[in-house]
């Protein structure tokens, strides 16, 4: 058996400043919040690539729907990186997130292998690492 990771879902407070924040800052794609007619259900999805998606889903589902306790938010657990195409889109993208409220955690510097690149904190604790790698064919 092949492992696959066809969807990553982050929890969240909020999924409206949520989904806000993930489209502004790295101009991900949604069709918007669904499912809020049902009992945990309203969950916000974004087309990553074709065999990734993105979810959002409010915390307390989450741990419901997996029956789990709802616990304190944890960033030292996850990272999740963006490859963009040049050392000004990382200043940018991490301007835009700082902008719209994230946190600076790592800021933007030369790594020794060559490439580039800073750490921010989302609005609900979650890692991203912004990265321009001139040797990567995912920059974009």
């Amino acid at each position: 058996m092949e492992a696959t990771i066809s969807y990553i879902t982050l929890g969240v407070s909020d999924l409206k400043r949520a989904v806000e924040f993930y489209q502004k800052v790295l101009g991900l794609k949604t069709k918007g919040i669904i499912g809020e007619e049902f009992n945990d259900g309203a969950v916000a999805f974004f087309k990553v690539n074709t065999d990734l998606t993105l979810a959002l889903w409010p915390r307390e589902s989450l741990a419901r729907q997996c029956g789990v306790p709802l616990g304190s938010p944890n960033s030292s657990g996850l990272l999740l990186a963006h490859n963009v195409g040049s050392t000004e889109k990382v200043d940018q993208v991490i301007a835009s997130a700082l902008k719209a409220g994230a946190t600076l955690t790592k800021e933007a510097a030369e790594f020794p292998w060559g490439g580039y690149g800073g750490v921010f904190m989302d609005l609900d604790g979650h890692l991203w690492e912004v990265v321009f790698n001139p040797n990567s064919s995912s920059n974009t």
